[in-house]
């Protein structure tokens, strides 16, 4: 019998796990990783109206250029193939982010299951969802380092100006992508942890005897 339980710690532990995983699909997807500088070879000059429009952006495998005042912005992938992404490491960071953000996905989907099964194969999923973050968090934080060492490609000097380097952006400045990368890769380990406390919650006395009554929704503080 399938007994749904809901408790404050175990549904703050779910709906984390969701927006975790969302946040950082949506931050690796997008081109806002770097804002580059207004005067570049990318950034149209005659936007003079507009001087935010005029930076363009580069993410791990797209960019966003300003076309004009009128055509406003243009986006997209500025590599076809994953060879043609601006570095090694950058071709490595993402590798390490796509695994990690498979992971947060794949518990996104159990956490929603934990809301009935709270077992698989006898084996808590609330642990085995907190190992499969701990590890996509490892990989995060792994593309995370390998990121900025790509900043020396050819990519990010036409971007960024010559002064950037390994680990030197240049004229350039972080995007809100990076930062929604870094602090979804710091709750993703507060997810891992928090999880125990989750497994706890829906395996305490006080859910044991609603069971024992024969009740199939429990809702516990």
């Amino acid at each position: 019998m399938c007994h749904v339980i809901v408790t404050c710690r175990s549904l703050l532990w779910t709906l984390l796990s969701i927006v975790v995983a969302f946040a950082e699909l949506v931050a690796f997807m997008s081109a806002d990783w770097l804002i580059g500088d207004p005067q570049s070879p990318n950034a149209n000059v005659s936007s003079v109206s507009s001087p935010k429009a005029s930076r363009p952006t580069l993410g791990i495998y797209s960019r966003c250029l300003s076309l004009s005042q009128w055509k406003g912005v243009q986006c997209g992938p500025y590599a076809d193939t994953f060879w043609e992404i601006a570095s090694g490491f950058w071709q490595a960071a993402s590798v390490f982010l796509a695994t990690g953000i498979l992971l947060l996905c794949m518990v996104g989907i159990l956490s929603i299951f934990s809301l009935c099964f709270q077992s698989i194969m006898k084996k808590s999923i609330f642990n085995i969802c907190g190992l499969l973050q701990g590890f996509a968090g490892l990989f995060l934080m792994l593309g995370l380092i390998l990121y900025p060492a790509g900043w020396g490609s050819d990519k990010v000097v036409h971007y960024c100006g010559s002064d950037a380097s390994l680990f030197k952006v240049g004229t350039c400045s972080l995007g809100w992508a990076f930062y929604t990368a870094l602090g979804g890769t710091v709750l993703t380990f507060v997810c891992a942890v928090f999880s125990a406390q989750a497994e706890i919650a829906t395996s305490s006395e006080k859910v044991q005897d609603e069971i024992e009554e024969g009740r199939s929704l429990i809702c516990v503080l």
